[in-house]
């Protein structure tokens, strides 16, 4: 290989650059209209354009990266993680181009990027599983036969992804046929595919996993273990390695079936094992997922091993030869991922420009950023924009180092998830020194962590967000809405004049009933049409940012009416329709 295409955008394709220029490589980046002017356009060697707003026309549309492969003249494809890096037949087609595709086979993608097929392989190798369905379920009736099986709660799951999207969690009947929906809508918009399958949801489990590397040729090892159960709308937050609090057994075991997987496949290239760990201490296979993670950091800083340069290596043909069967860790390091989330808003994605982005440094300190000061954050795309990594020889340590490196960590525009890793780091279900008090399970933030809201941004004092007002006005052409104290453009109560020296102009009308835009994002479907007769509670359509789809719900009765068109672009506070 002499010059790699990377076919993702943000923090991943900035490692890759920088893993190009060790290993000795030219990197092309590509990128999407908002990005033009992203971090890692301006690292990479070369730029293409992709010509599109969202992931469907530009990072998921396997024919315009072909064409900036050719453009370029890249002899090889390096997807990263999400949008095209699970696809089988986009890695077929990376290949059929004559390109070396940097990662697994297109067979070892399809057979394990299928989680029913997945399952199937860790059962005829004795890994341990919770029941399932044979293969993917088409109707919602099919979800509730198993349901009536197996009882609640239940897990709906994208066949066709990961990383947390399409899937829902079903705890009652009644929620059924709407998480189902919202499962296939997820995987559809994430992955192109809508097909999913049912599992017995496990209440209150760690999500345990390993990293392995296989040279395609039946030889699989496995590069250390990582706890990632610290998650919200089941996606990891946190993460640390090696898993802490397991038994040799629990670990021999995370080695021998990953193995075992790996090599019925004859895998090729990095992947990750996945798997939960029961409160009851037993262990059940939960999917692998064929491509690098966004926690390989932390695999990286125990173990040694660079995991970006082993693909490249296993792509060139090499063999594992210099690798033992398990690679041993040295000390502890956390992830923290640093996503534009307000977790006193429940995570709410927030799109914007980051005004002020310092990051901590230090000797046991790594960084993975995707964006620097000044940069602008779109609504389009995944809310992740930086990783901190720490390290320590025992997780104590590494606990106190996370401590520092969070305090020094300020970004300004946007709120990020930094508050709350440094909360979690004084936590003590998160911090305990041994396996009976630590407490951090996959729904832990939704069901125990009660300080959330403790994280909202603070008004100014003396002022609450009753009294603000908000009022539209004309600024160098452009009409923006400010927020002020009532008694500021009131009757002159609290020392305000008047007539305040601004001419503000009226404010557009509020329509009787309006259901608001909860966030920045697109107004991804209604599911109730216009004339339409709700209760309160009743599901009326979902809003997407960021990949997150927010469920928009009925607050009172009466009949729906939408004032925007599905795939349109609102703003937060933003009227998109009404219940009369």
């Amino acid at each position: 290989m002499k010059k790699v295409l990377i076919a993702n955008r943000g923090e991943i394709a900035v490692r890759i650059i920088r893993a190009c220029a060790s290993y000795g490589l030219k990197s092309v980046a590509v990128y999407a209209d908002a990005d033009a002017n992203a971090h890692h356009v301006r690292l990479a060697d070369e730029a293409y354009c992709l010509e599109g707003r969202t992931a469907l026309e530009t990072y998921l549309d396997a024919g315009k990266i072909l064409k900036a492969a050719k453009a370029s003249g890249a002899d090889a494809i390096h997807p990263g993680y999400g949008f095209l890096a699970e696809r089988a037949d986009f890695a077929a087609a990376v290949e059929e181009a004559g390109l070396t595709w940097i990662g697994p086979t297109p067979e070892n993608i399809a057979l394990l990027g299928d989680k029913v097929a997945a399952r199937r392989i860790a059962e005829q190798v004795g890994a341990p599983l919770v029941p399932g369905t044979p293969g993917p379920v088409s109707t919602v009736e099919e979800v509730r036969a198993f349901a009536e099986v197996y009882g609640y709660p239940i897990a709906i799951k994208a066949a066709f992804g990961g990383g947390g999207r399409g899937l829902k969690v079903v705890f009652k009947p009644e929620e059924l046929e709407r998480r189902y929906e919202s499962a296939v809508s997820e995987a559809v918009s994430a992955f192109g595919r809508g097909e999913c399958y049912v599992e017995r949801f496990v209440d209150r489990p760690r999500h345990v996993e390993t990293q392995i590397i296989g040279d395609g040729q039946g030889r699989v090892v496995v590069v250390g273990t990582r706890d990632c159960s610290l998650q919200r709308r089941h996606q990891k937050v946190v993460e640390e390695a090696p898993a802490p609090f397991l038994t040799d057994e629990q670990h021999q075991q995370l080695a021998d079936a990953s193995i075992a997987i790996g090599a019925a496949v004859n895998y090729r290239g990095v992947g990750t094992m996945e798997f939960m760990l029961g409160s009851d201490g037993s262990l059940s296979f939960l999917e692998v997922n064929t491509r690098i993670q966004v926690e390989h950091t932390i695999t990286e800083r125990t173990t040694g091993v660079d995991l970006v340069i082993w693909q490249f290596m296993i792509a060139e043909g090499s063999g594992l030869e210099s690798l033992p069967d398990v690679v041993p860790s040295q000390g502890h390091a956390i992830e923290f991922r640093i996503n534009a989330e307000d977790p006193g808003r429940g995570f709410l994605p927030q799109a914007g420009k980051l005004t002020r982005f310092d990051l901590p440094a230090g000797p046991f300190v790594r960084v993975d950023e995707g964006m620097t000061a000044g940069g602008v954050i779109s609504p389009e795309f995944d809310s992740l924009i930086a990783k901190v990594i720490v390290w320590g020889n025992d997780r104590t340590e590494a606990i106190a180092r996370g401590r520092q490196a969070m305090k020094e960590a300020q970004i300004d525009g946007i709120p990020t998830l930094i508050p709350f890793d440094r909360r979690i780091l004084t936590e003590p279900a998160f911090i305990a020194e041994d396996a009976a008090d630590f407490k951090i399970h996959t729904n832990w933030i939704e069901t125990e962590c009660d300080w959330l809201p403790e994280l909202a941004q603070p008004l100014p004092q003396g002022v609450t967000r009753e009294s603000v007002v908000r009022e539209w006005f004309e600024v160098d052409g452009r009409w923006i809405r400010l927020g002020f104290p009532a008694a500021f453009l009131g009757s002159g109560a609290g020392g305000a004049p008047n007539s305040a020296p601004v001419s503000a102009a009226p404010s557009p009308e509020i329509p009787t009933g309006a259901i608001r835009a909860p966030m920045n994002g697109v107004l991804s479907r209604w599911f109730v049409p216009t004339g339409s007769t709700v209760t309160t509670g009743t599901s009326l359509g979902a809003l997407e940012a960021m990949k997150m789809e927010m469920p928009l719900i009925a607050d009172q009765p009466g009949v729906f009416a939408a004032l925007v068109k599905e795939g349109t672009v609102v703003k937060e506070g933003q009227p998109i329709a009404t219940i009369a």
